[in-house]
């Protein structure tokens, strides 16, 4: 069974390795879709970054509450991240996060206005470990409850 300090670095890693997330925001002015996250440095926590238009509903709904969705692409481990989304669209940062593939998506590069830089400072996290498995399949045809073998694999993690 894992500890909630295992559990995180693994979703760090899934983050840094995969990065897209479905990002949205808690009041449902802006739906979750797929977005994918900038990391500011090579340390885990911090803040997470998403290069976006200045006419998407994220930018439309002003900031505040949201939540990231990431799933593994193994689907070996989820987690729901929560924190406060804000616009943050200083020059350093567009220079500091730009990559080839951002550029795709600005047809006037760094200086394109349309680009919106939204940073999303975390708060919390609850992060699953896939329980699932051949024994719990196992398990549940012979009547056995196989929740206990979900119980430990779940951690809420403090990430301000």
């Amino acid at each position: 069974m894992p500890t909630p300090e295992e559990l995180e670095a693994k979703l760090w890693a899934g983050l840094r390795s995969e990065m897209t997330v479905m990002l949205g925001m808690v009041d449902e002015s802006a739906p979750a879709r797929p977005m994918t996250a900038q990391f500011e440095s090579d340390e885990d926590r911090g803040p997470l970054w998403f290069f976006t238009s200045q006419d998407s509903e994220l930018v439309q709904a002003g900031g505040g509450a949201a939540t990231a969705v990431f799933v593994a692409k193994g689907h070996d481990l989820f987690a729901r991240i929560e924190g406060k989304l804000v616009e943050d669209t200083r020059r350093d940062m567009i220079e500091k996060l730009w990559n080839p593939f951002v550029a795709a998506w600005y047809e006037e590069g760094k200086d394109d206005p349309d680009i919106a830089l939204m940073r999303l400072d975390l708060e919390s996290a609850e992060i699953w470990e896939n329980a699932s498995s051949l024994m719990a399949g196992i398990k549940a045809m012979l009547g056995i409850n196989p929740q206990k073998d979900f119980k430990d694999k779940v951690a809420e993690v403090p990430l301000d």
